[in-house]
């Protein structure tokens, strides 16, 4: 298992991050409708909006998988905010940096991963929109789409916004 680098912008990624008093808050019905949504549209079992801390990621909404964070070490999301685009992991088993991650090997025996980053309004990169399988998967041109679409109505409720009319709760 090979954790991911920090980011070159890690500290003010933090300070994004925590601006936005979103971590180890309750549950909130705009962000479990989209982990929903993704979840049954892409026909995955497992689905989350995570936010990646400093030692650890935290699942603001969260479908098939039962703890609420996990150590950063083993957070396939760490990867995802290392880029600008949606990061997939087709097969975990055939990637040395997952192949013996706990998440892989234990339960809930990831095997597929596909993340597109969230944002903070300043551009950071705090979190990821995500699905996984627990088998071997690929995500077509559509289905990449969706996840890019259901990332832009999560920024925009990290961003306290109202998705259905863009203005400010």
């Amino acid at each position: 298992m090979t954790p991911a680098p920090l980011p070159a912008d890690e500290d003010a990624r933090l300070q994004a991050l925590h601006a936005l008093m979103v971590l180890d808050t309750p549950p909130e019905e705009r962000f479990d409708r989209v982990v929903r949504f993704a979840a049954e549209q892409l026909e995955m079992p497992m689905a989350l909006v995570s936010l990646v801390d400093g030692d650890r990621q935290w699942f603001k909404s969260r479908v098939g998988i039962d703890v609420p964070q996990t150590g950063r070490d083993v957070s396939f999301c760490s990867y995802t905010i290392l880029q600008a685009g949606t990061f997939v992991v087709e097969d975990t088993l055939l990637d040395a940096r997952f192949a013996d991650n706990p998440m892989v090997t234990g339960g809930p025996k990831v095997r597929f991963y596909a993340g597109t980053p969230l944002s903070a309004p300043g551009g950071e990169r705090v979190g990821a929109l995500c699905v996984l399988d627990s088998r071997p998967r690929a995500l077509g041109p559509v289905e990449l789409a969706v996840l890019d679409a259901l990332r832009t109505l999560v920024n925009e409720a990290l961003a306290g916004q109202d998705a259905d009319t863009g203005d400010a709760q």
